[in-house]
C-alpha cells in the first residue's frame, strides 16, 4: 500500500476525541494477542501438518499407482498403454513429490514461529498497553482540571445573581418606605446597587478566564495527548509489520530447500495441455462405428400392402389438410427457431464472459439456462424438420395440393351444449367434448374429423346462411335420434322415440317453440305448427359434492303435451305478476305493488327491464320483479294427463294462495344500459328432488348463470337465488 502523501495529525484535526481515539489504540493493542495467538495455533497446525503431509502423499501414490490405466486409456481400450502415464498423471506425480519435498521443513517453521514472531509481539503488546494507560490517566486529570475551572464559573453566576435578587429587593423596599426611612432605604439601595456591580465584574473576569483555560484544554493540553496516542498506535504498527516480515522471512527461508522442485512444478503445470489426454484415450480407444440403418415400411401382418403414400381422393382431403399444416407450421417454426438460436447465442457469450471474469453470475445457473434453452430449440428443430419432411414428401408424390385449397378458419372449441359433428353426425358431447368450428362459415367438427374436412369453405357467411349450411352438411352426414311428437299428440300417450334428422338438438336450442317465450306470447301457434321436440336423455350428473346423490336430468316423457290450439283469433297480450313491489323513480317508470296484475306490453329486451300497463298507466318495471303468468293447461278434452302439481314453486299463482311472509324486492333495480342478462324458459314441468334444484312449470323464466357443463344440469337463477334445473327442460329466450 502506498504511504500517506501528508502524515496526518490527530491533535490538530480530530482536537476533543480523546475518548474514541483513545478506544481505537486499545482495540489496536488487543489485536496484537489475536496476531500472536494465530501464529501459536499455526505453529501446532504446521507440525501436525508435516507428519500427516508424508503419509497423505504415499496413501496418494499408492491410489495412482492402481488407477493408471482408467485414468489414462479408460476401462475397456482397445490397445494396451502398457505402463505409460497420461501427461495430467505425470504432472500430478511432480506435485506429490513436491509437496512431500518441503514436507520435513514444516516442523522447524512451526517452532521458529513461536519463538521468533509469538513471543515478541506478546511482550510488545504489554508494554504498549502500559503507555497507553498512562495517557488515559493524564487525560482524565485535564478533565478534572477543566471542570474545576466551570465550577468556579457556576459560583461567579450564581452570585451575580444572588446580587441581582438583593438589588431588586432592596428597590421594592425603597419604593414603599416613607418619610424618615426613605432616606435610609435609598442609602441601602445605592449600596446593593454597587456590591451587584462588583460581583458582575468578578464575573466576567471569570468567564474570560474560563475560555481561557477551556482554549488551553481543547487546543493545546488534549491535542498534545491525542498525537500521543497517534504516535503509540504508529509505533505498534511498526512493531507490528516487523514481526511479520520476519515471520514472511522465516517462511520463505522454510521454504529454501524445496524452492527448486516449486519451480519445477510451475514449469511442468503449463505442459499439462488438456488435448494431450484427449489425444491418448482417443488412440487408445480407436473402434469403427456404424451408423443403424435408416427405418423402412413394415407391413401389417394381417394387412399386406406396400410403401407407397395413398393418393386416392379421400387420401387427398388428408394430405391436401396435413400439406397446409405444415407449410403454417414451418413458417412458425423458423421463426420460432431464430429466436431459441439467438438466446443459445446470447447464453454461451455470457458464459464465456464469466470465464473471463468480466461477469460475476454464476457459471453454473448459466450452463443450466443454455441446456434448457437448446432443449427448447431442438424441439422446435423437430417440429420444424418433421414439417419440412412431410411438405417435401407431400408435394413429392401428389403435388403441391394446397393451392387453390380453401380451407376452413378452424378454432379450437370446447362444446358445453351438445353439438353433431357436420363430419362425421355424431354428436360431440361429454365432460371433454373438444372439437373444432370454423369461425367464417360455423362447420363443426370433432378433434378426430378435423383433418378429414375438405378444404371447401364458402367464406365468412351470416347467420341465417350458416343455418342452411348447417342442414346441409347435416343431411350429407347421416341422421341422428330425435322424438317423434305426432302420434302422441293424437293419442293422448307418451310420445315415442324414434330416428329423425339431429339439427334440431340442444346445438339449435332443441328447435323449440317461439310461442314459449314471453316476447311472444300473444302470437298462439296454429294447429298446423309443429309440436315441440322432446330432448333426449343427458350425460351423467356432474362429480360434485351439492350433487353427489343426484342422477341424469329426467327426460319429461311423462308431462309432454303438444301446444295448446289458437281460442280466439285475436291475439292477447301476456300477463304476469308483480313478485316484488317498485318504486318509480324516472318519468318512464311506474310505481307497482306486491301482488299487482300488470299487462306486458313491451318484454324484457335484454337490458333487464320490460314495459307493462296497470290501471290505464304504462311504464317501465325490473324485468326480475315480474313473474309472467303461466300457459293455461289443456283442457280435458285434449285427452293428455293433467300435469301434476309442484311440491314447492316460485311462481306467482303458488304465492298467491299460500300465506307466506312478503318478500323484499333487490335493494337495487337493474341498471339502464347495464350489461344483458341471458334469459330461459321452462320447456317443461319438473319437480325438485333436492334443496339445490328448482321447481319448474312450464313458461317460468329464469337467468341464465351456467350453461350445461356436460352432465345434464343448468344454472339458473330467480329471486336473487341460483339452483340448478335439467339443461334440456329449458330453451333461450
Amino acid at each position: 500500500m502506498a504511504a500517506a502523501d501528508v502524515a496526518p495529525q490527530f491533535g490538530a484535526e480530530l482536537k476533543d476525541s480523546f475518548k474514541p481515539v483513545n478506544a481505537w489504540v486499545s482495540n489496536g493493542i488487543s489485536w496484537l494477542e489475536e496476531v500472536q495467538q494465530f501464529y501459536r495455533e499455526r505453529s501446532v497446525i504446521e507440525k501436525e501438518y508435516a507428519t500427516k503431509l508424508s503419509a497423505l502423499c504415499q496413501r496418494y501414490h499408492d491410489r495412482k499407482s492402481k488407477k493408471i490405466g482408467p485414468l489414462s486409456v479408460g476401462d475397456t481400450p482397445t490397445m494396451t498403454p502398457g505402463s505409460l502415464e497420461s501427461a495430467s498423471l505425470t504432472t500430478w506425480t511432480t506435485q506429490l513429490s513436491t509437496v512431500e519435498a518441503h514436507a520435513a521443513e514444516r516442523d522447524k517453521f512451526g517452532t521458529e514461529l513461536v519463538t521468533h514472531v509469538a513471543e515478541p509481539m506478546k511482550q510488545a503488546a504489554l508494554q504498549y498497553e502500559e503507555i497507553r494507560k498512562c495517557h488515559s490517566d493524564y487525560h482524565a486529570k485535564l478533565e478534572k482540571e477543566r471542570d474545576a475551572s466551570y465550577g468556579e464559573l457556576k459560583k461567579a453566576k450564581g452570585k451575580y445573581d444572588g446580587s441581582c435578587q438583593e438589588v431588586e429587593s432592596r428597590r421594592k423596599k425603597m419604593d414603599s418606605s416613607f418619610d424618615h426611612s426613605k432616606a435610609k432605604a435609598q442609602g441601602a439601595f445605592q449600596q446593593q446597587l454597587l456590591e451587584m456591580n462588583n460581583y458582575k465584574n468578578l464575573y466576567l473576569l471569570q468567564i474570560n478566564v474560563t475560555n481561557k483555560l477551556k482554549e488551553k484544554f481543547f487546543h493545546e493540553y488534549v491535542p498534545e495527548v491525542v498525537d500521543g496516542l497517534q504516535d503509540l498506535n504508529e509505533t505498534r504498527v511498526s512493531k507490528l509489520n516487523a514481526l511479520w516480515i520476519l515471520a514472511t522471512q522465516l517462511e520463505k527461508a522454510a521454504f529454501t530447500t524445496s524452492v527448486n522442485n516449486a519451480s519445477n512444478l510451475l514449469n511442468e503445470i503449463p505442459r499439462n495441455d488438456p488435448r494431450m489426454d484427449s489425444m491418448m484415450f482417443l488412440q487408445h480407444n480407436a473402434i469403427q462405428s456404424q451408423e443403424p440403418a435408416n427405418m423402412g415400411f413394415e407391413p401389417s401382418s394381417i394387412w399386406h400392402d406396400d410403401a407407397s403414400i395413398i393418393t386416392d381422393e379421400a387420401a387427398k382431403v388428408f394430405l391436401r389438410n396435413l400439406l397446409g399444416k405444415s407449410k403454417t407450421q414451418v413458417r412458425e417454426m423458423r421463426v420460432e427457431a431464430d429466436r431459441r438460436k439467438r438466446e443459445v447465442e446470447s447464453g454461451k457469450k455470457t458464459r464465456q464472459t464469466i470465464r473471463q471474469a468480466k461477469d460475476n453470475r454464476s457459471e453454473v445457473e448459466i450452463v443450466r439456462n443454455i441446456f434448457q434453452w437448446q432443449e427448447l430449440l431442438h424441439e422446435v428443430d423437430r417440429k420444424w424438420l418433421a414439417a419440412e419432411v412431410e411438405t417435401a414428401t407431400i408435394i413429392a408424390v401428389a403435388g403441391d395440393l394446397s393451392l387453390g385449397a380453401q380451407n376452413h378458419n378452424f378454432r379450437s372449441q370446447t362444446f358445453k351444449i351438445p353439438t353433431n359433428c357436420d363430419y362425421c353426425g355424431d354428436r360431440i358431447w361429454g365432460l371433454s367434448a373438444k372439437g373444432f368450428d370454423c369461425q367464417d362459415c360455423g362447420y363443426t367438427c370433432h378433434s378426430k374429423c378435423q383433418m378429414k374436412v375438405p378444404a371447401e369453405c364458402p367464406g365468412e357467411q351470416s347467420k341465417e346462411d350458416k343455418k342452411k349450411l348447417k342442414v346441409v352438411r347435416q343431411e350429407q352426414a347421416g341422421s341422428g335420434p330425435t322424438v317423434d311428437l305426432e302420434s302422441s299428440a293424437a293419442s293422448g300417450t307418451a310420445p315415442s322415440l324414434t330416428r329423425q334428422n339431429t339439427m334440431n338438438s340442444l346445438s339449435s336450442g332443441y328447435a323449440a317453440s317461439a310461442a314459449r317465450s314471453v316476447s311472444n306470447v300473444a302470437a298462439q301457434p296454429t294447429p298446423e305448427d309443429p309440436a315441440d321436440e322432446a330432448p333426449a336423455p343427458v350425460a351423467e350428473t356432474k362429480p360434485n359434492a351439492g350433487r353427489k346423490h343426484r342422477v341424469m336430468a329426467p327426460p319429461p316423457t311423462a308431462y309432454m303435451s303438444a301446444p295448446p290450439p289458437m281460442e280466439s283469433s285475436t291475439p292477447t297480450r301476456p300477463r304476469g305478476k308483480m313478485i316484488y313491489g317498485f318504486e318509480a323513480t324516472g318519468s318512464d317508470e311506474v310505481t307497482v305493488r306486491d301482488g299487482d296484475d300488470v299487462m306486458i306490453v313491451e318484454p324484457d329486451d335484454g337490458s333487464g327491464w320490460m314495459r307493462v300497463s296497470i290501471g290505464g298507466q304504462e311504464g317501465l318495471v325490473p324485468a326480475s320483479y315480474v313473474e309472467a303468468a303461466p300457459t293455461p293447461a289443456p283442457s280435458a278434452s285434449s285427452g293428455l294427463p293433467e300435469r301434476p302439481g309442484s311440491t314447492y314453486s316460485n311462481s306467482s299463482a303458488s304465492l298467491a294462495g299460500s300465506a307466506a311472509p312478503k318478500r323484499v324486492g333487490p335493494a337495487v333495480a337493474p341498471r339502464r344500459g347495464a350489461k344483458k342478462l341471458q334469459y330461459v324458459e321452462a320447456l317443461y314441468d319438473y319437480e325438485a328432488r333436492s334443496d339445490v334444484e328448482w321447481n319448474m312449470a312450464e313458461g317460468d323464466r329464469f337467468v341464465l348463470i351456467t350453461r350445461d357443463g356436460g352432465d345434464g344440469w343448468a344454472d339458473v337463477e330467480r329471486g336473487g337465488v341460483t339452483k340448478s334445473v335439467p339443461a334440456n327442460y329449458i330453451q333461450e329466450v
